[in-house]
């Protein structure tokens, strides 16, 4: 078997030497579909398949490609960087990248590939500031947002003229390939093709790259309803981003930002150190040792209360139940270490009586 260094991985992809990662995919591409042993019933099919892949598993990797260059012209190593996975091996073959994606060798913001992957579609959650006096009476605002939309050429499919996705020619259906480079060892790689899915698209639309949707700007109309408060939602279905390959759209999500009703965060941290010093207080004057407790009272209490103040106390009762709020929490972090004082305390009276390791004192 010839060595990697003996292989012109530039010329079994039939690219030029200067040709770009998406040049290098899509000429795996387009070759791995021919020789593909399902595909091509040749007696050389599959091992040309294999020496493709393996082309594409080294040129598909800037450092791989960096280190074969440099085999082949001769060059010595002594400058090649790149971190080393377990082995020997890279524990990541694309380098963080998707082989189709562009990520960090590109800029291009569509995805281009046959990979066929249903998702559901995320919310698109705005957030809608009104004061107090609008909150109370309700209102109704319109929206305007960008989000993706199902694509009107291929009506969200991702294909042209296919009903349905075909199975990966490249990986079967697997999902991933396993390709042997030689000199870095058996390696299994995402499929390239499907992008792991195991399924593509059989004729990619070429106005959405076959997502099935597009990025587009949208108009809503929120009602939000009289009596609302800071934190409740309006929810609009449907109105958020499409899903991929035909998958269903979430939902438009309204906020509501009553500033009068919301603790600044100052003053939530103010109303948690309050509630800190609340279980020390109450465990003080149980055990008759609040002087001795006296300092972790104080000091987070009177801090509290500077921090509550200086930004202005509020007469909304929204606000006082979210300082409410805030004061528990504060109280339950604040119980848990009283509680490790009050053992403290426990044992250090029961050592007064019988003294340490079990015998009485005499004094």
């Amino acid at each position: 078997m010839a060595s990697m260094n003996d292989k012109d991985y530039y010329a079994i992809l039939g690219v030029e030497k200067s040709a770009s990662t998406e040049e290098i995919r899509k000429a795996f591409q387009t070759k791995a579909r021919k020789l593909h042993p399902d595909v091509n019933k040749a007696p050389d099919a599959e091992e040309r398949f294999k020496e493709v892949s393996e082309a594409y598993a080294v040129l598909s990797d800037p450092e791989k490609r960096k280190r074969y260059d440099a085999m082949r012209s001769g060059a010595p190593f002594a400058g090649y960087g790149g971190a080393a996975g377990p082995q020997g091996g890279y524990a990541d073959p694309f380098g963080g990248g998707s082989p189709f994606g562009w990520g960090p060798f590109g800029s291009s913001a569509r995805r281009r590939s046959r990979a066929y992957n249903p998702r559901a579609g995320a919310d698109v959650v705005y957030e809608l500031t009104v004061d107090a006096e609008t909150a109370a009476k309700g209102t109704r605002r319109g929206v305007t947002y960008q989000r993706y939309v199902s694509c009107d050429v291929c009506h969200g499919s991702g294909s042209v003229e296919a009903e349905h996705s075909e199975t990966c020619p490249t990986c079967g259906g697997r999902g991933h390939i396993t390709v042997d480079t030689g000199l870095f060892g058996v390696m299994a790689m995402t499929c390239p093709e499907c992008e792991g899915t195991g399924r593509v698209v059989a004729d990619p639309c070429e106005a959405c790259g076959g997502t099935g949707r597009t990025l587009s700007a949208s108009e809503v109309v929120v009602d939000v309803p009289a009596g609302s408060h800071d934190g409740d939602e309006v929810r609009v279905s449907g109105m958020g981003n499409a899903g991929t390959n035909g998958s269903t759209a979430g939902d438009f999500v309204c906020r509501v930002c009553v500033p009068e009703e919301r603790l600044t965060r100052r003053q939530a941290s103010g109303f948690n150190f309050v509630g800190f010093s609340l279980p020390f207080l109450a465990l003080g004057l149980l055990t008759s040792t609040l002087s001795s407790l006296l300092l972790i009272v104080v000091v987070p209490l009177v801090l509290g209360v500077y921090l509550v103040v200086r930004d202005g106390v509020r007469r909304s009762g929204r606000w006082w139940r979210n300082a409410g709020v805030a004061v528990a929490n504060g109280a339950s972090n604040g119980l848990m270490l009283a509680l490790v004082f009050a053992m403290m305390f426990s044992c250090t009276s029961g050592l007064g009586r019988v003294g340490y390791m079990g015998y009485p004192y005499f004094w």
